[in-house]
């Protein structure tokens, strides 16, 4: 398992997951908003402007760089100790 593109994925997964929340947000009822979730773990980030959007969406991508980072050594470990067994 490689790292790079792991980590490519898992960003654009997310940063496309945020762009569809917005999308969402801006089509349907306050009640039915994500918005506060996202400024609580996004700092930086309040309901809506250009520049939090981007804001997000940088937060996005560097939370998949995170979970490649963490996840892919893992995978990697767990996966050489399964195989010698």
């Amino acid at each position: 398992m490689r790292i790079v593109p792991i980590g490519h994925a898992l960003s654009l997964f997310l940063a496309i997951t945020f762009t569809v929340c917005i999308v969402w947000g801006l089509a349907t009822p306050p009640a039915m908003h994500m918005h506060e979730a996202w400024e609580m773990v996004m700092p930086g980030f309040h309901w809506i402007s250009f520049p939090a959007f981007l804001i997000g969406l940088a937060w996005a991508y560097a939370f998949g760089w995170y979970t490649a980072l963490v996840f892919v050594p893992l995978f990697t470990f767990f996966n050489k100790r399964g195989a010698a067994a």
